[in-house]
């Protein structure tokens, strides 16, 4: 039960201390999201006036946060939205939830960008399964002069891709397109991006309770051998591609090599191969060959 008479103090303490009883690994940071969130302070407020009152309707709000953490939901799910290469994006239960591991795809495509820019200025990309949008998003908002379509066959991420667009002040270059793959998408592209669906069927049951119970199953299935939207990806990028362009693609850390065949077989080449953190193949960079 919320506590009329909670301070933020007490309520940061006993947060914490319920997340780690029920077994969640970031117990300290998760309830210091959440207990920030839902009543409307600060990391420096917990610090400086950890005396304060917190209202009934705002600790009534934590409790049922608390509540759902600890049946397994994400704390982002939660809370609504996640920081992704600095942009807040919102989330639905249409959208994937963007991870820090897509920002590599980010980074490697922002140079060649630029190089575009500079000498085109200007430069076009397709976001294939844009979800959040948030690698169209984070693209645009690092190169000014880019456009962007972002693509889904979910009428729910495009509203919430289209929304994150508008939040962020970059809807003027940003257009959301329903379509499977390239199947109502025309014209070329300088840069193709995708974060597709990458997990072999057959493992989805396997996944954290996390993964597999909020994240829509469409965003993670990939087929039987988790290499279909790939195949599917390579056979059609060359008819969407301008002359001198880029194709990037996010893999699971064991996929380069069929991912690497199965474009080379559809005519590219592969340009780079970028880890992420962990130092896992993660992003794999094709030109047409």
């Amino acid at each position: 039960m919320a506590d009329a008479s909670a301070t933020l103090g007490t309520l940061l303490r006993s947060a914490r201390h319920r997340l780690a009883e029920s077994g969640i690994a970031d117990a300290a940071l998760d309830s210091r999201l959440l207990v920030e969130h839902f009543t409307g302070t600060t990391r420096s407020d917990a610090i400086a006036r950890p005396g304060m009152a917190v209202d009934a309707g705002a600790a009534a709000a934590v409790e049922s946060a608390l509540e759902r953490r600890c049946r397994g939901e994400p704390v982002h799910r939660i809370l609504g939205f996640r920081e992704f290469y600095g942009l807040r994006l919102s989330l639905s239960p249409e959208t994937l939830e963007p991870r820090p591991d897509t920002e590599v795809l980010v980074d490697a495509v922002l140079p060649f960008m630029r190089a575009v820019v500079a000498r085109e200025g200007e430069c076009r990309v397709l976001d294939l399964g844009t979800g959040t949008g948030a690698i169209a998003l984070a693209l645009l908002a690092n190169v000014p002069e880019a456009t962007a379509t972002g693509v889904d066959i979910s009428d729910g991420a495009l509203a919430t891709a289209t929304r994150n667009a508008e939040n962020l002040g970059l809807s003027a270059r940003f257009t959301a397109k329903k379509s499977d793959w390239f199947a109502q998408i025309s014209g070329r592209y300088r840069v193709i991006a995708a974060n597709p669906p990458y997990i072999g069927s057959h493992e989805i049951a396997a996944l954290q309770n996390e993964v597999r119970l909020f994240d829509p199953l469409r965003a993670l299935d990939g087929g039987e051998d988790g290499l279909g939207p790939y195949r599917i990806i390579a056979a059609g990028a060359a008819s969407r591609l301008e002359a001198g362009g880029l194709v990037a693609v996010e893999i699971g850390s064991t996929q380069r090599p069929d991912v690497t065949a199965i474009f080379e077989g559809e005519g590219f080449r592969l340009e780079r191969t970028v880890a992420d953190l962990a130092g896992n193949d993660r992003v794999l960079l094709f030109a047409t060959a």
